[in-house]
């Protein structure tokens, strides 16, 4: 399919304003590509509550878990780089890994939330990075690896960043800009420069009033010992937003959950990945690394998000028979979402890519309606 870039606009635009006029969206932006042109740039609203500031085209903001997809890249990238295969063991490359009964995980199965690492028996801060290396060295599986997987939504990114160091001497942040962000020219950051910090939206919690959904996984999240509560409070500290509003917080380099950026450089470099890995005569990415992106390794019920989920190299996909598709019609289409509302996705079977980020949070696993109704509108626009 080949979008016509004005009547994607008229479609698109109408739904984009009514996220603010009807679905309450504070400031938000909206960028799509296809075959590495940018067809559509959207934005709207305000930075802060008090509505001083207005959201304008160099806006960019936190889109938390959205990060895990470009630390995920930068993994790949990694072992394209030495021609290692994801059927080799993590601890052949961090042999302290190996303790507790890990030594046969795999690179994939780490990718795919298989591992069994979700959540830490251990208390230790997000904080200190040394300590929650110590704690997943020690940490025996929460089920057997390979057999069932879980979102990772804290440990994920600590074990990407760790093997990033291991093979490549540098942690994501720094490799992400010297092979990605400083080559496109996105303005993705994992680790805000003081200098930029001029220019962010601040985040908003999601506001009471509204039945989260779904209603076990919240339940879960609120009691003591689950495995929900676990996994999302391990490693512990940084669960308030305006914590991570904080500028010492923004500068720092928290691969799970840290990114900040614009939608139009998310879009930017999700369109590269749905265009087999080129982008503007470079090629970034082979054919094989961009097959471990499309292909599922993992999918089914997920043990911490309690409802089904599909997991490719370090992306989330669409499962199998989805009432909603969140990163539209094709099943090798693949992205990362995160918390409160942001998106992001490649379709490679039409060389599209989508991005939407906000700075109000809504209570909802998986992207909402604010997002999902104009990725719908994309493939109507045809």
């Amino acid at each position: 399919m080949l979008l016509d870039s004005a009547r994607l606009k008229e479609r698109i635009t109408p739904l984009f304003e009514e996220n603010f006029s009807r679905f309450g969206e504070l400031g938000a932006a909206v960028s799509v590509w296809q075959h590495g042109e940018s067809l559509l740039d959207l934005h709207g609203g305000f930075r802060d509550m008090r509505r001083d500031l207005p959201w304008i085209d160099d806006t960019i903001v936190l889109f938390w878990s959205a990060t895990k997809g470009f630390g995920s890249a930068c993994l790949l990238h990694v072992l394209q780089e030495r021609g290692i295969t994801l059927a080799r063991k993590v601890a052949e490359f961090w042999p302290e890994f190996a303790q507790a009964g890990k030594s046969e995980i795999t690179l994939g199965q780490l990718l795919s939330h298989q591992a069994g690492l979700c959540a830490l028996d251990e208390r230790v801060d997000v904080l200190d990075h040394v300590g929650v290396m110590g704690a997943l060295e020690r940490q025996a599986p929460l089920w057997p690896p390979g057999t069932a997987h879980g979102y990772h939504a804290r440990t994920f990114g600590f074990l990407l960043d760790e093997l990033v160091r291991r093979l490549a001497g540098k942690p994501i942040g720094e490799y992400w800009r010297e092979h990605f962000a400083d080559p496109m020219a996105l303005d993705i950051w994992i680790g805000l420069p003081e200098s930029e910090h001029f220019r962010v939206a601040t985040m908003y919690a999601a506001k009471a009033g509204k039945t989260p959904t779904p209603a076990q996984f919240y339940r879960d999240l609120m009691t003591p010992a689950t495995l929900v509560r676990r996994t999302f409070t391990s490693p512990g500290g940084l669960h308030s937003v305006s914590g991570i509003n904080a500028p010492a917080i923004r500068a720092g380099s928290f691969v799970s959950f840290g990114g900040i950026g614009s939608a139009s450089a998310l879009a930017k470099f999700y369109d590269m990945l749905a265009n087999a890995g080129e982008f503007n005569g470079r090629q970034h990415f082979s054919a094989e690394t961009i097959a471990q992106m499309t292909t599922t390794l993992a999918s089914g019920v997920d043990r911490v998000f309690q409802i089904p989920t599909a997991f490719s190299a370090g992306f989330m996909q669409g499962p199998a028979n989805a009432q909603r598709p969140i990163f539209g019609p094709s099943p090798r289409a693949f992205g990362h979402p995160g918390a409160g509302g942001s998106h992001a996705f490649a379709d490679p079977e039409n060389g599209i890519s989508f991005a939407y980020v906000m700075n109000q949070m809504e209570q909802s696993l998986l992207p909402n309606e604010k997002s999902l109704r104009l990725v719908d509108a994309i493939y109507s626009a045809a």
